[in-house]
C-alpha cells in the first residue's frame, strides 16, 4: 500500500473515533438549540424524525368495504422492526386538534427490517375515530404510534394444527397471523388450520377474496364461512359438528362477547385450556351507577355515568393519563384508586379503596378519587 494512502486510512480513522454516539451527538444538538430540542428543528424538515415520540405516515389506504379501510403506515426513527402476528398497533390521529387514540390490530405479517405496519379499521355507529380513520384520514397524514403489544398471537413454534373462530371485524388479528404463515410457508410447511368465520351478509366480509386464495393456493387452510342473515348465528354445538376434531386444535378467537363466553364455556366445560381469545369491546352495561371522578393533584373532576370509563372521563377534561391496548389487556392504565369504589367492565367485579385498577375497563360505582 503507498504511503499516501496509508496516510489517509489513518486520518479516516481517527475522524471516525471523534464522532459521538447518535444519543450523545442528540443530547449536544439539544443543548445548542436550547430552549428548543432539535426535534422541532427536524420535524419541519421530515415529521418523522423525532426521538420523543415514535410517529409513522399513512403512506397508502385501501378501502375494503364501504364502512372499512386498511392504512399502511410507514413507521418513523425507533419502531419496533418485529412483532407476532396477532399483536394490536396503538395509533393517535389529530381530531378536531385533540391527539386521539385507540389500538387496532396488525393485519400485516412481520418483517425482518422496518417495513411497514397495516391497520384495518372497520367503523363503528359510536367510534369517533374509527369514523374519522374511514371517512377522513388519506395518504400523508401523520400519525403518533405505541409500539406493537399483545398477548393474543401465534407460539412459536407454530402448533401442527389450529382452529381460528373469527366474526366480523375480529378477522383482523387472524388475517394478522394467516398472512404470517403464508410468507413463512416458503421456509416452512403451513400448518393444519380450520378457520370458523362468521360475517351477517357476504358483503360484510372482510378480506373474503384473500381468504378463497389462500384456500386455493394452501392445502392446510379450510374455511368455514357462515352468512349469519341466512344461516343464524352458529353455536358452540354446531362448530363441534363442523370441526369433529376441534378437541385436538388449539383456538385463537377474536369477535363479540356473546361469541366468546359461549366458546369459553364450551371448551371449560371439557377441561380444555388451550383456547385464547381477543376481545375489541366491553359490556358497558355492568348495573353501575356511575359519579363525580376526581383525578388525584391534577384536581380535575367530571360526573360519569355507568357506562363511560375512567379514562374516557379522563380524557374528557384533558387529563393525560397512560394507556395501551384500551381493552384491558396490557395493563398499561393501571393506578390506585385513592377513595370509592369502581366496577370492571369485563367481568363485573368492584374494586375498593387502596386496589389498582385499569381506568380503560373501570367504571364508576358512586364518587371516586384516583391516587395520581
Amino acid at each position: 500500500m503507498s504511503e499516501s494512502k496509508s496516510g489517509l486510512g489513518r486520518i479516516l480513522r481517527a475522524a471516525a473515533a471523534r464522532v459521538p454516539e447518535p444519543r450523545t451527538a442528540h443530547r449536544f444538538l439539544n443543548r445548542l438549540t436550547h430552549p428548543l430540542r432539535v426535534d422541532d428543528y427536524s420535524s419541519l424538515v421530515y415529521p418523522l424524525w423525532s426521538s420523543r415520540e415514535l410517529r409513522g405516515e399513512v403512506v397508502a389506504v385501501r378501502r375494503e368495504a364501504d364502512d372499512a379501510v386498511t392504512l399502511v403506515i410507514k413507521p418513523g426513527w425507533g419502531a419496533t422492526p418485529t412483532y407476532r402476528p396477532g399483536q394490536y398497533l396503538g395509533i393517535g390521529v389529530l381530531v378536531d386538534g385533540r391527539w386521539t387514540w385507540r389500538s387496532y390490530s396488525l393485519t400485516s405479517a412481520p418483517t425482518s427490517g422496518r417495513g411497514e405496519y397495516s391497520v384495518t379499521v372497520k367503523a363503528m355507529p359510536e367510534g369517533l375515530l374509527s369514523n374519522h380513520i374511514v371517512g377522513t384520514v388519506e395518504p400523508g397524514t401523520i400519525v403518533r404510534l405505541q409500539a406493537p403489544a399483545g398477548d393474543f398471537h401465534l407460539p412459536s413454534p407454530t402448533p401442527d394444527k389450529l382452529m381460528f373462530v373469527s366474526a366480523g371485524s375480529g378477522v383482523t388479528p387472524v388475517m394478522g397471523m394467516l398472512r404470517s404463515m403464508d410468507r413463512r410457508s416458503g421456509q416452512e410447511r403451513f400448518p393444519d388450520v380450520v378457520h370458523v368465520h362468521s360475517v351477517r351478509t357476504r358483503e360484510d366480509a372482510l378480506f373474503y377474496d384473500e381468504l378463497l386464495a389462500l384456500e386455493r393456493t394452501q392445502p392446510g387452510y379450510t374455511l368455514h364461512l357462515r352468512v349469519t342473515a341466512e344461516e343464524g348465528r352458529i353455536n358452540a354445538a354446531q362448530m363441534s359438528e363442523l370441526v369433529p376434531d376441534w378437541s385436538e386444535r388449539p383456538t385463537w378467537a377474536c369477535g363479540p362477547s356473546a361469541m366468546l363466553d359461549e366458546l369459553d364455556e364450551h371448551f371449560g366445560a371439557s377441561g380444555r385450556e388451550d383456547l385464547y381469545v381477543e376481545r375489541f369491546t366491553v359490556n358497558r352495561d355492568a348495573g353501575a351507577s356511575g359519579g363525580t371522578v376526581t383525578y388525584g393533584s391534577t384536581g380535575k373532576t367530571v360526573e360519569l355515568d355507568g357506562a363511560t370509563t375512567i379514562l374516557e372521563g379522563g380524557e374528557s377534561v384533558g387529563v393525560q393519563m397512560p394507556f395501551g391496548c384500551r381493552m384491558g389487556i396490557c395493563q398499561t392504565c393501571v393506578v390506585p384508586l385513592e377513595d370509592g369504589h369502581v366496577r370492571d367492565l369485563r367481568n363485573g367485579t368492584d374494586h375498593g379503596p387502596g386496589e389498582r385498577i385499569q381506568t380503560c375497563v373501570s367504571v364508576a360505582l358512586g364518587d371516586v378519587e384516583l391516587n395520581l
